[in-house]
């Protein structure tokens, strides 16, 4: 166990020097880094958490709401269409709450076809733990007590689902959204059942990333109704009054503008979406470019309504109504109208990450600043800085020589683990740096328990050789179920954790990896090359 081959030997020597040149970067600036390191070398750093960097903390709460009464909307609009199709007449559709939707018949005796045709409109439950939902439907269509009347209910389990999915999609369109404007190692998780946190390290400008996150996002394309009033409180059947999303005619006010209802293409056929600059007169506007499916069907639109408006709508305002002039056959276009480049490229952002199933209210907002950050940084490192100087204190004055070799292995283990932390670009927060302190007093613990062990063997009149032997050999097993047990623990705290709860996890996971590391290998290479070139007849423990 005391045989070093000098590969070995080798081995150990450059992984402790890659552990220090691995860390180094973390004491330079990502400036200095980029300005003065050749590309060639590492520079990966530690990434800073929102409690030391500063940023901004946002909760936002999900419109789940809106999913539900989206699909009643749409189950009357189905409705309608199904009894249109199948000539089948009725005296009213409408949402009557307790999520139903009642169509209203001039005849009971058609109750029965008219319910096996809106049967068509019921669609399975997706399960969200096995992906199907067994064969169960989300709606039940029945015949009201009256006779004259069929209602479409939706399921509990059903209501559920949909909110549930709006959530996970929210999420995930949130990252993309973060991810396009730029920022490293957001925090981006579900909390409850309707909310979502989102902690953002580095951002100085959170007002823009509220703005980004508080827009659904929701594109669709429609033709004007050109029979109607734009003037009218009324819209006509069909048909919906929207205005413009900004002052469009020097009056101060929103251009009213008549829209069919019916979407003729959707905003999530578009693929690709970049900020530009008109040729023609030098204004931002926002390129835009459909999937195959998508282009096929603006060609069609645009082909067949040459001469007519065609208007753009975000979120039910409308950004632009133009005149289709000729056909648009290559499934791409351009959004224009009073951006501002900045306003252009958000929106282009929006439109890349897709729209959100649901609106998002924020609920809680917080800043951390960036000196708030830099005083937790100071007291960090001072609190690192007088705890390892105790501990290396302690155990010179506790075991002489091999006291110090330990606390070379301690350094080395500080080094270690934030060399790993560099390469899996880990977050460093503040329990993280409370992680650190406590792999301070875990690194040493090996030592402490080999020492003694030592110590024992050397009062029992063994040779140094033979003292050092069973030293290592009778701890090493009472080492490792301390830190398997402790590590055990930290991959729990990392899968049921969240944010700074895993960051601590982590921090304590690697530190106990490079313990082993160094408190076993790293000091038996120095205590036998000691022991080798003094030739030592009496331990100094």
């Amino acid at each position: 166990m005391l045989y070093f081959s000098a590969w070995k030997r080798w081995s150990i020597i450059l992984v402790c020097l890659a552990g220090l040149l691995l860390s180094l970067p973390n004491l330079f600036s990502r400036e200095q880094l980029d300005k003065f390191v050749p590309s060639w070398l590492p520079t990966h750093q530690v990434n800073l958490g929102l409690d030391l960097r500063g940023g901004a903390h946002l909760l936002l709460e999900v419109d789940t709401g809106v999913v539900l009464r989206e699909r009643l909307e749409a189950l009357v609009d189905g409705a309608r269409a199904e009894l249109r199709g199948a000539n089948m007449r009725y005296t009213g559709i409408a949402a009557t709450g307790n999520n139903t939707v009642t169509v209203r018949l001039p005849d009971a005796s058609t109750a029965q076809r008219v319910r096996e045709l809106l049967q068509k409109l019921a669609q399975p439950v997706q399960s969200s733990l096995i992906g199907f939902g067994g064969g169960q439907m989300d709606l039940t269509v029945e015949i009201a007590p009256e006779g004259n009347a069929v209602r479409l209910v939706l399921s509990e389990a059903a209501m559920l689902e949909r909110a549930r999915a709006a959530v996970t999609q929210s999420m995930e369109i949130v990252r993309r959204r973060i991810d396009q404007t730029g920022v490293n190692e957001p925090t981006i998780q579900i909390q409850g059942r309707d909310r979502i946190l989102v902690q953002l390290p580095g951002v100085d400008d959170p007002e823009r990333i509220k703005r980004l996150l508080g827009t659904t996002a929701k594109l669709t394309f429609h033709l004007l109704d050109m029979t109607a009033d734009s003037n009218a409180t009324v819209a006509p059947a069909g048909s919906m009054i929207l205005e413009s999303d900004r002052d469009r005619d020097g009056t101060g006010r929103p251009v009213r503008y008549v829209v069919k209802r019916k979407v003729e293409v959707a905003g999530d056929q578009l693929v690709d979406a970049q900020a530009g600059t008109d040729p023609r007169g030098g204004q931002p506007i926002v390129n835009f470019r459909f999937s195959t499916a998508g282009a096929k069907r603006f060609a069609e639109i645009t082909q067949a309504n040459v001469g007519m408006p065609f208007a753009i709508v975000l979120d039910n305002k409308v950004l632009t109504a133009p005149r289709i002039n000729e056909p648009i056959l290559g499934g791409s276009g351009q959004i224009s109208g009073n951006f501002t480049f900045a306003s252009a490229s958000d929106l282009a952002v929006l439109l890349r990450a897709g729209a959100l199933p649901a609106p998002l209210k924020v609920v809680e907002e917080r800043t951390v600043g960036p000196d708030l950050g830099a005083d937790s940084i100071r007291a960090g490192l001072i609190s690192i800085a007088v705890a390892a100087l105790l501990v290396v204190v302690y155990m010179v004055l506790a075991y002489g020589l091999f006291g110090l070799f330990a606390d070379v292995a301690l350094i080395a283990n500080l080094l270690l683990t934030l060399a790993a932390m560099s390469l899996l670009q880990a977050t460093l927060t503040l329990p993280g740096i409370a992680g650190l302190l406590l792999t301070l007093g875990m690194s040493v613990d090996a030592n402490v328990l080999i020492n003694e062990r030592i110590r024992e063997e050397t009062k029992l009149g063994k040779s140094p050789l033979a003292a050092m032997e069973a030293g290592f050999k009778r701890a090493f097993s009472t080492i490792v179920d301390a830190n398997l047990t402790t590590l055990l623990k930290m991959l729990i705290l990392y899968g049921l954790g969240s944010g700074s709860v895993k960051g601590f996890a982590v921090t304590i996971s690697l530190g106990i990896i490079t313990s082993m590391f160094t408190a076993t290998v790293v000091v038996r290479l120095m205590m036998v090359t000691w022991l080798r070139r003094s030739r030592a007849t009496i331990l100094p423990v």
